[in-house]
């Protein structure tokens, strides 16, 4: 016997279906026809009264966490996302979005966790992080990996949920659990790149005002309607949501990531900062002739191009005697771990007044004992020796003291400093690179290999969730 709340459900959704007049919507082969779907107030009580229901369920679940934040986001029905929910920044506050064809059809336990995923989406900053990433990936190489990450941490998943399994089934993958955003966002787009261009996945029958199926491809869109605003204040509406939705105990890695939501407000520390540096990062690409190109699909005559090739990272310590060996090991163990999710190799290069030692490293046991300095720093010679390799990334680790002004500039790579506890600043007047002190931030290696990802606020990554 079905419940009063099944019932109530199976009411609002044939209610929904009346209002959009989907049954003749399906039946027009007029192509471009243009549907006036309009909602009326009865309607709109009603489901919300509904969306209350699983909301007060969700502050009486032992994570309430989920519903004192929505409690305090606006809501609003959309008819044309291709999801059962979706999220965004609006007038000075969160709002939650509801296509009711679409959510209408689940439980309560998936309505809970489709609301759970939108709020993990804003803990994870992925509203910000798209940004630095939409120019290089495919948007649904984007959304794939955002929801693949968020939903490793929720139970009772949507019928249409983007899993791990999903994920490896469809593209015949072997992805790893836990990893980070940008790890699946690297082996999903390389994927993609290798599909013939009409065969890149199922056609979804939407109409651009009302949306009856999920469409991984789209399920985002709305976030390019959030109004322009610094990162800094949408960190801080984020923080003060979070705050108040903090009205008893709070999962482990909620609370972590709340903490490094907050560490992450103002200038971030040089580890953090080369986290999201990595995201701008773009491998080396093979030219192949199974893809036509991007930008010319038309020309016949380019090539396309494969991901997959390894990115050159160069790491320039500066031994000098400005940097301590324990300063030294502990910065090495931090960048590989930062970058050992990505496809990328890294060369550490040993100099003072010239560079006197080149080598690969993969993991902290191929890390070599610092061979003796002969005094004296001078950055030229790095630059010279990375304007020759193809790098795209030179990460310098200096005490900052050395030329005024470089007497050739880098090329095609970007350059980070960061300035031993012993300096003050870098000496060059102009950097080309950004500049960042070295100091200690707190990273936990030893337990999962995953809160160095986890407290960069930035994606729920490397972690099992501690429920």
């Amino acid at each position: 016997m079905k419940s009063y709340f099944e019932k109530q459900t199976k009411e609002l959704y044939d209610r929904a279906i009346k209002i959009v007049d989907i049954t003749q919507m399906l039946k027009s082969n007029k192509k471009g026809e243009k549907f006036d779907i309009s909602t009326d107030e009865n309607f709109k009580k009603d489901f919300f009264s509904l969306v209350d229901k699983v909301n007060l369920s969700l502050m009486e679940d032992k994570e309430n966490f989920y519903g004192y934040f929505l409690f305090q986001m606006g809501r609003e029905i959309r008819f044309d996302i291709t999801s059962a929910t979706s999220i965004n920044f609006k007038d000075a506050k969160y709002v939650m979005y509801f296509n009711p064809i679409i959510f209408l059809e689940l439980n309560m336990e998936q309505m809970q966790s489709t609301i759970k995923h939108e709020i993990l989406h804003v803990l994870s900053q992925h509203l910000i992080r798209l940004k630095d990433f939409k120019d290089k990936y495919s948007t649904l190489a984007l959304n794939l990996a955002m929801d693949v990450v968020v939903n490793q941490c929720l139970d009772c998943l949507c019928p249409y949920s983007i899993t791990l399994e999903y994920i490896n089934n469809k593209y015949n993958l072997n992805l790893e659990k836990f990893k980070t955003f940008e790890y699946y966002l690297e082996k999903i787009q390389t994927e993609l790149d290798l599909q013939e261009e009409n065969d890149e996945g199922e056609i979804v029958d939407n109409n651009e005002n009302v949306a009856v199926d999920f469409d991984a491809e789209k399920t985002h869109d709305i976030w390019e309607e959030c109004i322009e605003i610094d990162e800094k204040t949408l960190r801080d509406f984020t923080e003060k949501f979070a705050d108040n939705a903090k009205k008893g105990s709070v999962p482990t890695y909620i609370e972590n990531m709340i903490k490094s939501l907050k560490n992450s407000k103002g200038e971030l520390p040089w580890n953090l900062y080369l986290k999201k540096l990595m995201g701008t990062i773009e491998a080396n690409k093979k030219k192949t002739i199974t893809r036509r190109n991007r930008r010319q699909p038309n020309r016949l005559d380019l090539r396309g191009e494969l991901r997959g090739h390894k990115a050159e990272i160069a790491v320039a310590i500066d031994i000098s005697g400005s940097i301590s060996d324990e300063e030294f090991k502990q910065a090495i163990k931090e960048v590989l771990t930062i970058v050992k999710s990505h496809n990328q190799e890294i060369t550490i290069i040993e100099c003072d007044k010239e560079i006197k030692r080149t080598y690969k490293v993969k993991s902290p046991k191929d890390i070599k004992e610092r061979v003796a300095s002969g005094g004296g720093t001078k950055f030229l010679p790095v630059f010279e020796y990375a304007n020759n390799k193809k790098i795209n990334l030179l990460i310098y680790f200096t005490d900052g003291k050395g030329e005024e002004k470089l007497e050739i500039k880098p090329r095609g790579y970007k350059t980070l400093w960061v300035i031993s506890g012993r300096g003050e600043k870098l000496s060059l007047q102009e950097p080309f690179g950004v500049v960042k002190k070295l100091s200690k931030v707190e990273i936990k290696q030893d337990v999962i290999d995953m809160s160095d990802v986890r407290s960069d606020g930035y994606s729920m990554n490397n972690q099992a969730p501690i429920l």
